[in-house]
């Protein structure tokens, strides 16, 4: 493995991947045939802070993820540097997100470089309850978790049995997928307990402002 070149940083803006968008299949999905430029990605460690799920739907039928404070937590994330074009790319992509900035935080980069302020989108609707408390994304290492931490399939179950008991688990999905109104309808019903991102941000230009 080589050190990570802080030269291809240079006039980009770190943004947090809490989600899918960590993945290098996931941004190829984004930006191929748009802007093919590399992206450099750093992995990261956030202290008091957790990735959990969100409480809305996507029209791919997952549960995405969100950050939300977490005292005494410790989460792995990854870092995405993007330039101002591949951040009009990446706005686009994230409707159910503000972009924001939040500072004052305990950000360290697998190098051991510090930061105290990052910019990330922040879940609109809040976070999915589920038993009066949060739920961690089982496939991102996180320390000191004071919930209970799930895979997707389990999540999507969960919603399931939530919003629709009585309808058959693949039907749910395939019409979660193909119907905007039933899947905007269930995303309301996530939301309804959620709890909104618990920490200090300023929303930037660029993503959902209202």
């Amino acid at each position: 493995m080589t050190d990570f070149d802080h030269g291809m940083t240079e006039g980009r803006t770190a943004v947090l991947a809490v989600g899918s968008n960590r993945a290098p299949s996931r941004l190829d999905q984004k930006y191929i045939g748009k802007y093919e430029v590399p992206i450099p990605v750093q992995h990261a460690r956030l202290k008091d802070f957790d990735i959990v799920y969100a409480a809305h739907l996507t029209r791919y039928g997952s549960v995405p993820a969100m950050l939300q404070r977490a005292p005494g937590t410790t989460v792995e994330l990854a870092v995405t540097w993007l330039d101002d074009e591949q951040l009009e790319i990446m706005h686009a992509t994230e409707g159910g997100y503000y972009y924001a900035e939040i500072e004052g935080v305990d950000l360290t980069y697998d190098d051991g470089t510090r930061a105290d302020s990052v910019h990330l989108y922040v879940g609109r609707e809040g976070h999915l309850v589920h038993e009066a408390q949060p739920v961690a994304l089982i496939e991102i290492d996180g320390e000191d978790r004071p919930h209970a931490a799930r895979n997707t399939a389990q999540v999507l179950e969960i919603v399931h049995q939530r919003v629709a008991p009585d309808m058959p688990h693949d039907d749910f999905i395939l019409r979660v997928i193909e119907d905007t109104g039933f899947r905007r309808d269930c995303s309301i019903q996530m939301s309804e307990d959620a709890v909104p991102f618990d920490y200090p941000y300023a929303k930037k230009p660029g993503g959902l402002i209202d």
